[in-house]
């Protein structure tokens, strides 16, 4: 994640993280990406089944019962363990995690294990006496996955009034006082929505964003045509750096990330250099504090069926199940081969890749990206888009 608040609005500090001693465990959340023990924030794809039928949807999930999925006493046990772990966020995601009939028990049991508890939702299914249950259960947040505006949305989301469902959603969780935000993948099918997407957030008093670059998995692998050129990438991020420093200004201090794509962060450092050097140095040790990609490392991903992945996209690969071994001991001693060499990948990245100035702030950006597109993991990812010059090569 790069934090386009936190790094060109400055409204983090370079000082901040260092006061906690960057121990992700003593963090707010606000600053986790900062931390430097690295615990891994975990995805937990709850179950597969969704009602909506997204064409970027990684899990190829439809509206049909699925078999194989963890039971609630194995849920319950991955649960302790991460917990135990250290882990500091269990995201409980999908399909359509709010299909999953114990949803709330579990929600409510990792927040007793001390994580932070959240849930990336399409906000269809939030009526009053869910928000009401998710309240209860002390959720930390819910992120709504929004990917335009009405038209835009309902045609990416594949049911028709999806976007009034979600927005209805979206309010109910703001009079219920849960903590709410927006997930918005780019392509060429809604990018021109992003402008529209900020006056969503002006109107609605929405206090948080994520921008997800597309990663070319599941649903989303069809869609390698439609991603956004590179020179339209560099117009969304500047745009998006425009509309956040925009509603600052405003007196809305909107959290504006991006996802998936960590040559954001080089890219906002050099145009911060332009404008304002001074923020820049503390932009760029910001940086250096999150350190870039980190699949296999900071973020982990397990499946419905118990499957452990390096990342919520890395799908095809699993490194270990837990109904054979507990997380923690699969990605706390880790014997696979590809999971140690992610810990270590400066020494096996290739091409640009490999020679890139920013590496230590990028860390070689998204594998499974690069192994989508060209069969090779440590080639260079085609989504990056500095240019020559701007890397340093």
């Amino acid at each position: 994640m790069i934090g386009i608040s936190k790094l060109y609005c400055g409204t983090v500090e370079a000082s901040d993280p260092l006061r906690y001693g960057r121990h992700s465990g003593k963090l707010p959340s606000h600053l986790l990406q900062f931390s430097k023990d690295k615990k891994p924030v975990v995805v937990w794809n709850v179950g597969r089944r969704c009602n909506l039928r997204c064409v970027h949807c990684y899990s190829h999930s439809r509206d049909i019962e699925y078999s194989g999925e963890l039971s609630t006493a194995e849920a319950e046990r991955m649960i302790d363990d991460l917990g135990a772990f250290g882990v500091p966020v269990l995201l409980f995601s999908g399909g359509e995690p709010l299909m999953r009939p114990d949803i709330l028990t579990l929600v409510a049991r990792a927040r007793r294990q001390g994580l932070r508890a959240v849930v990336s939702t399409n906000g269809t299914l939030i009526d009053e006496a869910m928000a009401a249950q998710l309240k209860a259960a002390d959720l930390s947040y819910v992120g709504v996955s929004l990917d335009g505006l009405r038209e835009t949305n309902d045609r990416f989301r594949g049911i028709p009034g999806a976007f009034d469902q979600a927005l209805s959603g979206i309010r109910t969780c703001q009079l219920a006082g849960i903590k709410v935000g927006l997930r918005f993948t780019m392509n060429r099918r809604n990018a021109q929505d992003i402008g529209g997407i900020f006056d969503l957030l002006a109107a609605e008093g929405i206090p948080r964003v994520c921008f997800y670059h597309l990663v070319y998995a599941g649903r989303g692998s069809k869609l390698v045509t439609e991603d956004l050129t590179h020179a339209e990438t560099r117009a969304a991020v500047d745009l998006i750096m425009d509309r956040t420093k925009a509603l600052h200004a405003q007196g809305q201090p909107v959290e504006c990330l991006t996802v998936d794509n960590h040559c954001d962060g080089p890219y906002v450092y050099l145009r911060l250099l332009r404008e304002d050097p001074a923020r820049a140095a503390n932009a760029l040790e910001l940086l250096k504090m999150n350190g870039g990609n980190s699949s296999g490392s900071g973020i982990g991903c397990i499946s419905w069926d118990g499957a452990v992945h390096f990342d919520q996209f890395w799908r095809h690969y699993s490194p270990g199940n837990i109904r054979e071994r507990p997380f923690s001991e699969i990605w706390g001693n880790p014997t696979d081969e590809l999971l140690n060499q992610l810990r270590q990948r400066k020494q096996y990245l290739k091409g640009r890749c490999a020679a890139c100035k920013w590496l230590d702030v990028c860390n070689g950006n998204f594998r499974v990206r690069a192994e989508a597109v060209t069969g090779d993991v440590w080639a260079c990812d085609p989504a990056c888009y500095l240019t020559a010059e701007e890397i340093g090569v």
